[in-house]
Protein backbone atom coordinates (compact mmCIF):
# COMPACT_ATOMS: atom_id res chain seq x y z
CA UNK A 1 0.00 0.00 0.00
CA UNK A 2 1.33 3.30 -0.95
CA UNK A 3 2.10 5.84 1.54
CA UNK A 4 0.69 9.78 1.51
CA UNK A 5 3.36 11.98 0.84
CA UNK A 6 2.13 15.41 2.01
CA UNK A 7 3.46 18.41 -0.74
CA UNK A 8 3.81 22.12 1.06
CA UNK A 9 3.88 25.05 -1.23
CA UNK A 10 2.31 22.78 -4.33
CA UNK A 11 2.14 25.28 -6.68
CA UNK A 12 5.17 26.74 -6.26
CA UNK A 13 8.87 26.08 -7.45
CA UNK A 14 9.83 23.59 -5.04
CA UNK A 15 6.89 21.72 -4.24
CA UNK A 16 5.60 21.63 -7.38
CA UNK A 17 8.97 20.38 -8.63
CA UNK A 18 8.51 17.40 -6.10
CA UNK A 19 5.34 16.56 -7.05
CA UNK A 20 6.31 16.48 -11.32
CA UNK A 21 9.15 14.21 -10.43
CA UNK A 22 7.25 12.04 -8.11
CA UNK A 23 4.46 11.40 -10.78
CA UNK A 24 7.09 10.47 -13.55
CA UNK A 25 9.63 8.55 -11.64
CA UNK A 26 7.98 4.65 -11.70
CA UNK A 27 9.17 3.61 -8.87
CA UNK A 28 8.23 6.48 -6.37
CA UNK A 29 4.78 7.02 -8.40
CA UNK A 30 3.65 3.57 -6.71
CA UNK A 31 5.62 4.40 -3.29
CA UNK A 32 3.88 7.23 -2.35
CA UNK A 33 0.19 9.06 -2.97
CA UNK A 34 0.72 12.92 -3.31
CA UNK A 35 -1.29 15.52 -1.19
CA UNK A 36 -0.56 18.57 -2.70
CA UNK A 37 -1.27 21.07 0.34
CA UNK A 38 -1.91 25.29 -0.92
CA UNK A 39 -3.47 27.71 0.69
CA UNK A 40 -6.36 28.30 -2.52
CA UNK A 41 -7.53 25.53 -3.87
CA UNK A 42 -9.25 28.05 -6.56
CA UNK A 43 -5.86 29.41 -8.52
CA UNK A 44 -5.34 28.22 -11.78
CA UNK A 45 -2.50 26.31 -10.86
CA UNK A 46 -4.29 24.66 -8.07
CA UNK A 47 -7.32 23.62 -10.53
CA UNK A 48 -4.48 21.83 -12.43
CA UNK A 49 -3.14 19.88 -10.26
CA UNK A 50 -6.16 18.48 -8.73
CA UNK A 51 -5.96 16.72 -12.57
CA UNK A 52 -2.66 15.02 -11.37
CA UNK A 53 -2.72 14.27 -7.40
CA UNK A 54 -5.13 15.13 -4.28
CA UNK A 55 -5.06 18.71 -3.75
CA UNK A 56 -6.25 19.82 -0.35
CA UNK A 57 -6.33 23.14 1.67
CA UNK A 58 -3.32 24.37 3.85
CA UNK A 59 -2.82 27.46 5.44
CA UNK A 60 0.27 27.52 8.07
CA UNK A 61 -1.89 30.79 10.15
CA UNK A 62 -4.80 28.54 10.44
CA UNK A 63 -3.73 25.28 12.57
CA UNK A 64 -7.06 23.14 12.13
CA UNK A 65 -6.63 23.37 8.09
CA UNK A 66 -3.23 21.97 8.94
CA UNK A 67 -4.51 18.85 11.06
CA UNK A 68 -7.06 17.86 8.43
CA UNK A 69 -4.17 18.66 5.57
CA UNK A 70 -1.70 16.18 7.34
CA UNK A 71 -4.51 13.53 8.80
CA UNK A 72 -2.89 10.29 7.89
CA UNK A 73 0.36 11.08 6.63
CA UNK A 74 3.63 8.90 6.32
CA UNK A 75 6.04 11.70 5.21
CA UNK A 76 5.73 15.65 5.00
CA UNK A 77 7.24 17.92 2.51
CA UNK A 78 7.17 21.15 4.45
CA UNK A 79 8.77 24.25 3.21
CA UNK A 80 7.90 28.08 4.12
CA UNK A 81 7.81 31.56 2.62
CA UNK A 82 9.70 34.20 3.85
CA UNK A 83 8.12 37.19 5.75
CA UNK A 84 9.12 40.65 5.29
CA UNK A 85 7.50 42.85 7.99
CA UNK A 86 9.16 43.69 11.01
CA UNK A 87 8.71 39.90 12.72
CA UNK A 88 9.56 38.12 9.59
CA UNK A 89 11.89 36.02 11.41
CA UNK A 90 9.03 35.17 14.22
CA UNK A 91 6.67 34.85 11.36
CA UNK A 92 8.58 32.21 9.36
CA UNK A 93 10.54 30.55 12.77
CA UNK A 94 6.40 30.09 13.82
CA UNK A 95 5.37 28.84 10.68
CA UNK A 96 7.77 25.93 10.16
CA UNK A 97 7.46 25.38 13.66
CA UNK A 98 3.61 24.83 13.14
CA UNK A 99 4.15 22.94 10.13
CA UNK A 100 6.12 19.90 12.14
CA UNK A 101 4.08 19.75 15.07
CA UNK A 102 0.81 19.17 13.60
CA UNK A 103 3.02 16.75 11.50
CA UNK A 104 4.35 14.77 14.71
CA UNK A 105 0.96 14.80 16.16
CA UNK A 106 -0.83 13.54 13.25
CA UNK A 107 1.49 10.49 13.21
CA UNK A 108 3.82 11.40 10.32
CA UNK A 109 7.09 9.45 10.59
CA UNK A 110 9.40 11.56 7.81
CA UNK A 111 9.67 14.99 7.24
CA UNK A 112 11.94 16.52 4.77
CA UNK A 113 12.53 20.57 5.26
CA UNK A 114 13.10 22.85 2.73
CA UNK A 115 15.99 25.05 4.83
CA UNK A 116 18.57 27.47 4.45
CA UNK A 117 22.16 28.27 5.65
CA UNK A 118 22.33 30.10 9.55
CA UNK A 119 23.60 33.22 7.91
CA UNK A 120 24.61 34.64 11.38
CA UNK A 121 26.23 31.57 12.74
CA UNK A 122 28.51 31.23 9.64
CA UNK A 123 29.70 34.62 9.90
CA UNK A 124 30.28 34.60 13.01
CA UNK A 125 27.66 37.37 14.00
CA UNK A 126 28.90 39.92 11.30
CA UNK A 127 25.57 39.57 9.34
CA UNK A 128 22.26 39.51 11.03
CA UNK A 129 19.98 41.06 8.81
CA UNK A 130 19.44 38.19 6.68
CA UNK A 131 16.20 36.45 8.06
CA UNK A 132 14.76 33.99 5.46
CA UNK A 133 17.80 32.18 5.80
CA UNK A 134 18.28 32.17 9.72
CA UNK A 135 14.73 31.52 10.24
CA UNK A 136 14.32 28.48 8.30
CA UNK A 137 18.00 27.14 10.21
CA UNK A 138 16.12 27.89 13.45
CA UNK A 139 13.48 25.77 12.49
CA UNK A 140 15.70 23.14 11.15
CA UNK A 141 17.36 22.70 14.45
CA UNK A 142 13.92 22.63 15.57
CA UNK A 143 12.80 19.66 13.61
CA UNK A 144 16.03 17.68 14.17
CA UNK A 145 15.36 17.89 18.19
CA UNK A 146 11.82 16.40 17.49
CA UNK A 147 11.17 12.48 17.85
CA UNK A 148 10.59 12.22 14.12
CA UNK A 149 12.99 11.16 11.21
CA UNK A 150 13.79 13.77 9.49
CA UNK A 151 16.04 14.53 6.11
CA UNK A 152 16.90 18.25 4.13
CA UNK A 153 16.71 20.23 1.17
CA UNK A 154 18.86 23.22 1.43
CA UNK A 155 18.73 24.79 -1.80
CA UNK A 156 20.96 27.79 -3.99
CA UNK A 157 19.65 30.23 -5.80
CA UNK A 158 16.72 29.82 -8.26
CA UNK A 159 18.00 29.90 -11.70
CA UNK A 160 14.28 31.43 -12.08
CA UNK A 161 15.12 34.26 -10.50
CA UNK A 162 17.23 35.95 -13.42
CA UNK A 163 13.74 36.05 -15.06
CA UNK A 164 11.22 36.58 -11.97
CA UNK A 165 12.86 39.08 -10.09
CA UNK A 166 13.48 42.11 -12.60
CA UNK A 167 15.37 44.09 -10.37
CA UNK A 168 18.37 42.05 -10.16
CA UNK A 169 18.17 41.04 -14.03
CA UNK A 170 20.67 42.87 -16.83
CA UNK A 171 19.64 46.72 -17.16
CA UNK A 172 20.30 48.22 -20.74
CA UNK A 173 22.82 50.90 -20.48
CA UNK A 174 23.13 54.01 -22.65
CA UNK A 175 25.99 52.42 -25.09
CA UNK A 176 22.92 49.63 -25.84
CA UNK A 177 24.69 46.61 -23.73
CA UNK A 178 23.21 45.26 -20.87
CA UNK A 179 24.45 45.57 -17.33
CA UNK A 180 24.14 43.05 -14.15
CA UNK A 181 25.02 44.69 -11.36
CA UNK A 182 25.67 44.17 -8.01
CA UNK A 183 27.81 45.48 -4.94
CA UNK A 184 30.28 42.12 -4.86
CA UNK A 185 33.11 40.84 -6.62
CA UNK A 186 32.21 39.19 -10.06
CA UNK A 187 34.37 36.18 -9.10
CA UNK A 188 31.70 35.82 -5.77
CA UNK A 189 30.35 32.12 -6.63
CA UNK A 190 26.68 31.43 -6.48
CA UNK A 191 25.12 27.95 -6.12
CA UNK A 192 22.38 27.84 -9.00
CA UNK A 193 19.33 24.91 -9.35
CA UNK A 194 16.43 25.12 -11.52
CA UNK A 195 14.36 24.81 -8.80
CA UNK A 196 10.92 23.50 -10.45
CA UNK A 197 13.01 20.99 -12.65
CA UNK A 198 15.51 19.91 -10.04
CA UNK A 199 13.96 19.95 -6.61
CA UNK A 200 12.72 16.59 -7.37
CA UNK A 201 15.72 14.86 -8.34
CA UNK A 202 17.58 15.88 -5.02
CA UNK A 203 14.28 15.13 -2.74
CA UNK A 204 13.00 12.07 -4.56
CA UNK A 205 16.78 10.42 -3.72
CA UNK A 206 15.95 10.80 0.16
CA UNK A 207 12.23 9.11 -0.65
CA UNK A 208 13.73 6.27 -2.60
CA UNK A 209 15.93 6.01 0.56
CA UNK A 210 14.98 7.97 3.55
CA UNK A 211 17.01 5.46 5.96
CA UNK A 212 19.74 6.12 4.19
CA UNK A 213 19.19 10.05 4.23
CA UNK A 214 17.62 10.43 7.32
CA UNK A 215 19.65 13.56 9.34
CA UNK A 216 21.14 14.58 6.03
CA UNK A 217 21.23 17.92 4.09
CA UNK A 218 21.36 17.93 0.28
CA UNK A 219 23.00 21.04 -1.11
CA UNK A 220 21.12 20.85 -3.77
CA UNK A 221 22.86 23.41 -6.66
CA UNK A 222 24.40 21.77 -10.26
CA UNK A 223 27.09 23.63 -9.78
CA UNK A 224 28.80 27.26 -8.38
CA UNK A 225 29.04 29.70 -10.77
CA UNK A 226 30.50 33.41 -10.68
CA UNK A 227 28.60 36.31 -11.16
CA UNK A 228 31.14 37.45 -14.87
CA UNK A 229 30.01 33.64 -15.59
CA UNK A 230 26.18 34.39 -15.02
CA UNK A 231 26.28 37.24 -16.64
CA UNK A 232 28.09 35.65 -19.50
CA UNK A 233 25.62 33.23 -19.67
CA UNK A 234 22.73 35.24 -19.95
CA UNK A 235 24.71 37.20 -23.14
CA UNK A 236 24.55 33.92 -25.08
CA UNK A 237 21.24 33.02 -24.12
CA UNK A 238 19.74 36.42 -24.87
CA UNK A 239 21.87 37.24 -27.84
CA UNK A 240 22.65 40.42 -26.16
CA UNK A 241 25.85 41.56 -24.73
CA UNK A 242 25.87 41.28 -21.22
CA UNK A 243 28.23 42.13 -18.92
CA UNK A 244 28.73 42.19 -15.37
CA UNK A 245 29.47 45.32 -13.27
CA UNK A 246 30.39 45.59 -9.33
CA UNK A 247 29.16 49.24 -7.73
CA UNK A 248 29.09 50.57 -4.57
CA UNK A 249 27.09 49.39 -1.62
CA UNK A 250 25.36 52.52 -1.66
CA UNK A 251 24.82 52.53 -5.10
CA UNK A 252 23.58 49.06 -4.94
CA UNK A 253 21.23 50.10 -2.06
CA UNK A 254 19.65 53.06 -3.98
CA UNK A 255 18.79 50.99 -7.19
CA UNK A 256 16.44 48.41 -4.98
CA UNK A 257 12.68 50.47 -4.60
CA UNK A 258 12.20 48.43 -1.37
CA UNK A 259 11.32 49.01 2.18
CA UNK A 260 14.70 49.06 4.20
CA UNK A 261 14.39 45.66 5.79
CA UNK A 262 14.19 44.37 2.23
CA UNK A 263 17.04 46.03 0.78
CA UNK A 264 19.14 44.34 3.78
CA UNK A 265 18.63 41.23 3.41
CA UNK A 266 19.94 41.24 -0.56
CA UNK A 267 22.66 43.71 0.84
CA UNK A 268 23.58 41.59 2.93
CA UNK A 269 23.24 38.27 1.56
CA UNK A 270 25.21 38.63 -1.07
CA UNK A 271 27.98 39.94 0.94
CA UNK A 272 27.95 36.81 3.08
CA UNK A 273 27.48 35.02 -0.10
CA UNK A 274 31.01 36.86 -1.21
CA UNK A 275 33.16 36.39 2.18
CA UNK A 276 31.39 32.98 3.59
CA UNK A 277 30.21 30.82 0.68
CA UNK A 278 26.17 30.28 0.31
CA UNK A 279 26.75 27.27 2.13
CA UNK A 280 29.71 28.08 3.77
CA UNK A 281 33.16 27.43 3.40
CA UNK A 282 32.43 23.75 2.17
CA UNK A 283 30.47 25.14 -0.48
CA UNK A 284 32.04 23.09 -3.14
CA UNK A 285 32.00 20.18 -1.62
CA UNK A 286 28.53 19.98 -0.26
CA UNK A 287 26.92 20.90 -3.68
CA UNK A 288 29.58 17.99 -5.27
CA UNK A 289 27.71 15.28 -2.59
CA UNK A 290 24.39 16.80 -3.47
CA UNK A 291 24.48 15.99 -6.78
CA UNK A 292 26.34 12.91 -6.92
CA UNK A 293 23.45 11.81 -4.59
CA UNK A 294 20.75 13.26 -6.36
CA UNK A 295 18.15 10.95 -8.31
CA UNK A 296 18.99 12.50 -12.04
CA UNK A 297 21.59 14.75 -13.21
CA UNK A 298 20.39 18.78 -12.69
CA UNK A 299 20.32 20.81 -15.99
CA UNK A 300 23.48 23.21 -15.88
CA UNK A 301 22.21 26.95 -16.24
CA UNK A 302 22.55 27.08 -20.07
CA UNK A 303 20.40 24.17 -20.37
CA UNK A 304 17.89 25.93 -18.07
CA UNK A 305 17.84 28.65 -21.01
CA UNK A 306 17.73 26.85 -23.31
CA UNK A 307 14.56 25.14 -22.39
CA UNK A 308 13.08 28.72 -20.61
CA UNK A 309 14.31 31.13 -22.84
CA UNK A 310 15.41 34.70 -22.09
CA UNK A 311 14.48 37.65 -23.09
CA UNK A 312 15.68 41.21 -22.40
CA UNK A 313 13.58 44.05 -23.52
Amino acid sequence: MSKILAVFGATGHQGGGVINYLLNDPELSQKYTIRAITRDVNSEKAKQLKQKAEVVQGDVLDRASLETALTGTHTVFAMTTPSFGPDGFEVEYNSAKTIADVALEKGAEYIIFSTLPPVKEISGGKYTKVHPFDAKAKAEQYIRGLPIKSAFYCPGSFMENFQSQTFLSPQQASDGTWVMTRHTSPKSLVPLIDASGDTGKFVGAILAEPNKYEGKTFYAATALYSLEDIAAAISKAAGKTVVYKQISLEDFRNSLSFPTSLIDIFAEGFKYQEEFGYFGPDSKKLVDWAVENARGRPSTFEEYFEAHPIQLT
